[in-house]
């Protein structure tokens, strides 16, 4: 299998483009499609490219035997793979990197396209490049692509840099382009959910790095291994149909649009029927066991969200009968009784008494540890929770109180204690929970929803 992380010396490099590109030139072969990281954007623009769900491959909330079991499963009738890193190769929370980019290359096996920001750089790259090497000599490189060239005159300087002081191969060369600019909002790329857009966008960055980078090179036609399916475990979901008593409904439209694949996959490996909605065009709720509402952009919707006054009704009500309810960073600013934006405000659905008010700066950002209080009315089986957290929006609460179901031990959750507010069947947090072996939230949460709807059941006999 030909198997090639993307990655670069630094963030904000062009690995995203680069990765979009890629994908949508090679969706026609048998292609698999990653992240690295917690990210919800770029794998969201990678599966439209590639015609595909992207996952996520995350040493926070994954140990090396999930994301290597995880990575078997999805591609192991692939002919290629390819994975976005993110920031530098070498970058990670930990000292050792043993949570980086260079790391999953090893772990996987992994060739790595180095994407070289040649922005101000000539002669320089060759020992930009070499000190990578000499680094970590267990890497192993497939070539480098070098960004942002100025122009031929800049493009032959740094060849003939690399020619005479590296081994390396250059696989390409993209010249500055302001068609490979997707609109940036606060969190970063525009969510391909809310791009009008997006198919034109791809189809532009795919034109453009089919004529900048040889991608034949990525495809030597070779067989896959008969070993290769023996080195990795081929652990899929198991499938069951003891939850299939349960209707679940998630919300997916221009506001909210950030779910895990995987995570949606598992619900209905426990025979859950999913009911997709829109909570800016339906009028209610569809008859549903549980809602499940993730994050997105409702403040960029909030105008949308604000009108739909029949649909709020109806989730309200769903609420104020103790049905069961998770939701997630956006979910919990729409929750609230207002958004706050650009000096305008409008209503939500005034489930949490409390206003959100969008900020300049992010107020929570990167990788949060959760301790699991006594109050989570079903997450009783996890203590310490691995998760994210990425919001510019913080939350003003009024008169009410509530209880918390985390305690925030690294991060800054809702007050920079506590995260998870708690009323009746809901649980809303700004943390971003995966369903993996340290924390099978999925499962605890369907319990839950099954013991509701029991006591239901017994009580209309």
């Amino acid at each position: 299998m030909n198997k090639y992380l993307i990655s670069s010396t630094k963030k904000s490099s062009g690995k995203t483009i680069l990765s979009i590109g890629l994908s949508a030139i090679l969706s026609n072969q048998k292609l698999a499609v990653f992240k690295k990281g917690p990210d919800y954007i770029d794998p969201l623009w990678i599966s439209k490219a590639a015609k595909k769900p992207c996952y996520n491959l995350d040493f926070n909330t994954m140990a090396s035997s999930d994301i290597k079991d995880l990575y078997m499963e999805k591609s192991h009738k692939s002919n290629i793979s390819i994975i976005e890193g993110n920031k530098g190769l070498f970058d990670g929370v930990s000292l050792d990197g043993k949570d980086s980019n260079a790391a999953l290359s090893k772990l996987l096996s992994l060739e790595v396209i180095l994407l070289i920001d040649c922005i101000g750089i000539t002669r320089g790259i060759a020992p930009l490049i070499n000190g990578y090497r000499d680094f970590d000599k267990k890497i192993k490189y497939k070539g480098i692509v070098l960004n942002n060239i100025k122009s031929e005159r800049h493009e032959s300087k740094i060849l003939n840099a690399i020619n005479e002081y590296s081994d390396f191969d250059v696989l390409g060369s993209i010249y500055n382009n302001n068609d490979l600019a997707i609109t940036e909002q606060h969190q970063g790329l525009v969510p391909e959910f809310s791009s009008r857009r997006s198919d034109k966008i791809i189809q532009k960055i795919k034109k453009i790095i089919k004529s900048s980078v040889d991608t034949d090179s990525l495809l030597n036609k070779q067989e896959l291994k008969k070993n290769f399916i023996k080195t990795l475990s081929k652990k899929g979901l198991s499938q069951s149909n003891i939850y299939s008593n349960i209707n679940i409904g998630i919300i997916r439209d221009e506001a909210f649009g950030f779910y895990y694949p995987d995570d949606i996959e598992k619900f209905k490996s426990y025979g859950v029927k999913i009911k997709w909605i829109d909570s800016i065009r339906d009028k209610s709720l569809p008859n549903i066991d549980a809602l499940f509402l993730g994050g997105g952009f409702p403040e960029l919707n909030s105008s949308k969200l604000s009108k739909n006054k029949k649909f709020i009704k109806s989730i309200k009500l769903f609420i104020e009968k103790n049905q069961p309810i998770y939701a997630e960073c956006g979910g919990l600013m729409y929750l609230c009784n207002s958004i706050s934006i650009n000096n305008k405000s409008h209503q939500m659905t005034g489930i949490i008494d409390a206003d959100i008010k969008m900020n300049k700066k992010p107020i929570g950002r990167g990788y949060v540890n959760l301790s699991v209080t006594k109050h989570h009315p079903w997450l009783r089986n996890s203590k310490i929770i691995n998760a994210h957290e990425f919001h510019y929006s913080s939350i003003k609460f009024n008169k009410k109180r509530y209880k918390y179901g985390f305690k925030v031990t690294r991060g800054y959750g809702v007050n920079g204690k506590s995260d998870g507010i708690l009323y009746k069947n809901l649980v809303a947090c700004y943390s971003h929970l995966r369903s993996t072996k340290q924390s099978n939230w999925i499962e605890q949460f369907l319990k839950y929803i099954n013991n509701i709807k029991n006591h239901e059941a017994k009580t209309d006999i």
